[in-house]
């Protein structure tokens, strides 16, 4: 396998070179911009003195869809313009209008420390039937999936603050309203709760409100190893070439003026890091059994084991069944190239993505490419902040680049990505039970890795906290080795119904493990 590694390392830039450069015939066409007509009817005439608005935009450079954000600022809705009030105290949105496909929202503003300390409400027009849905709230936390204080991602000038991407299928048209609420919404504290600092919310909202319309395209899985150039700036507009430069916009992205060649050494990187599991360029890794498993566990830590412990049975789970990148059709031109990795792993928290439920299985692909895009250029981050995600069908995909194998440093729990992974099931689950599937999932994703690194998942750890609203830097923390976001970071993530499935998820974690 070290072989394998090594070979594929070596033939990266020629294997990739090789690859197909001719786009699917099925994206061949990008999705048109809805007509005037049909604008018209979506939004009315604004009334004399309200501000419009101006739409930035990223848009695929080739004729073939990418995928693109449009970013729109806010605008004041407050329903009685004569009476003053407090900068930041108004109600903020955007009126009813139609705009170009999308598929995922969510609001973003300029600092990623401040709080939003509101109500966000949307509807969405379908695409498909030209019906309006009702008003939907999005979930506004903003702090707690997040990179560690003062890390490598903490430290960038393009990280913006951010509510929960929302997944609505493909829409046309948008209404938003954005409500202050001086005491904040309230999260479940979990079981830690009374450790948690209890400050005050500040009533104003956040400067630099922007309703980012994700639509997370159909060729990505092509263009990512088809050389595919990138996309123009956010901020440059529709019309700026794929080199316009990496300072075009704030939230550009870290590889704005990536070239066509750049982004096909990209995606060579993130296949060959996963080449002592797969084949390159492979859309998955097989599922394993468990003597297949224990035979690749030898392999890949020959390095490591005496010969006491190469003698004895690892307690590791069957390797699952796990769809790469490619295979989810991340187009890794947008990330950061560098990937960086923590010392081991000695804990999994667990995750929702809060982006609700009405998602089918078979667009898991698509939502997931949503959630990529969104924490890269709107959110500013270096790539999707979980390592691994989990469908409502039980389906693994591979998160974060770097090798599933491999101890990536992830963002997904403020205080305590080091020496941990980040798994997120995708949907909302404070009210809503998840599958049977997703649970099982978790715990075969969980035997495997952990049993990669020796650890059990009934057992107990100690991490060292980077900081945050329940721990203070510095201080080690005894947690579950399988735990909820809400022990590491005051949240209701990963919702009261999945939380109360983990206990289920140890236990049928450790069986997989043998234990």
């Amino acid at each position: 396998m070290r072989g394998i590694l090594a070979s594929s390392i070596g033939v990266t830039c020629a294997a990739a070179l090789a690859l197909p450069l001719t786009p699917p015939a099925v994206a061949a066409t990008a999705r048109p911009v809805p007509t005037a007509e049909a604008a018209m009817t979506a939004r009315p005439a604004p009334r004399a003195g309200t501000p419009t608005t101006t739409t930035t935009d990223r848009r695929a450079a080739e004729p073939y869809a990418l995928g693109s954000t449009q970013s729109l600022p806010l605008e004041p809705l407050s329903r009685d313009r004569a009476t003053p009030s407090a900068p930041g105290t108004t109600e903020q949105g955007l009126s009813r209008r139609a705009v170009r496909q999308f598929s995922l929202l969510g609001v973003v503003w300029d600092d990623p420390e401040a709080e939003l300390h509101g109500r966000v409400q949307v509807r969405t027009r379908s695409a498909g039937t030209g019906t309006w849905s009702g008003w939907q709230d999005v979930e506004t936390h903003t702090a707690d999936h997040r990179a560690d204080p003062g890390g490598p991602e903490s430290a960038t000038d393009r990280a913006r603050g951010a509510t929960a991407p929302l997944w609505v299928g493909e829409s046309d048209g948008v209404e938003l309203r954005v409500t202050p609420e001086p005491d904040g919404p309230e999260a479940d504290p979990g079981p830690y709760g009374a450790d948690a600092h209890d400050l005050p919310a500040d009533p104003s909202l956040p400067s630099g409100l922007r309703l980012e319309l994700v639509d997370p395209g159909e060729a990505a899985q092509d263009a990512s190893l088809s050389g595919a150039p990138e996309e123009s700036p956010r901020n440059a507009g529709p019309n700026a070439g794929p080199n316009a430069g990496p300072n075009a916009g704030p939230n550009a992205g870290p590889n704005a003026g990536t070239s066509a060649a750049t982004a096909v050494t990209a995606a060579a990187e993130a296949s060959a890091v996963n080449a002592e599991l797969a084949s390159f360029g492979a859309t998955e890794i097989a599922e394993l059994s468990r003597p297949e498993t224990e035979q690749e566990y030898f392999a890949l830590n020959a390095g490591a084991l005496t010969e006491q412990l190469l003698q004895a049975k690892p307690y590791i789970g069957p390797r699952p069944r796990i769809v790469t990148r490619r295979g989810w059709g991340a187009n890794e031109g947008l990330r950061e190239r560098k990937f960086r990795y923590t010392k081991k792993v000695k804990a999994a928290f667990v995750h929702h993505t809060a982006s609700g439920n009405n998602y089918s299985c078979s667009q898991s692909p698509s939502l997931i490419r949503g959630i990529y895009r969104y924490h890269v250029q709107s959110m500013g981050w270096r790539d999707v902040g979980y390592n691994f995600l989990i469908d409502k069908c039980g389906k693994i995909y591979e998160g974060r680049a770097g090798g599933v194998a491999k101890p990536v440093l992830g963002a997904h729990t403020r205080g305590f990505n080091s020496n941990s992974m980040g798994i997120a099931v995708l949907g909302s689950y404070g009210a809503t039970n998840p599958s049977s599937a997703a649970v099982r999932a978790i715990a075969r994703l969980t035997a495997w890795k952990l049993g990669l690194h020796g650890v059990n998942p009934r057992g107990k750890t100690y991490l060292k906290s980077g900081g945050g609203n329940l721990y203070r830097k510095g201080k080690k923390v005894r947690l579950n080795v399988i735990s909820g976001h809400r022990d590491g970071f005051q949240t209701a993530c990963p919702g009261r119904k999945l939380y109360g499935k983990l206990g289920s998820a140890r236990s049928q974690a450790a069986r997989y493990q043998g234990r």
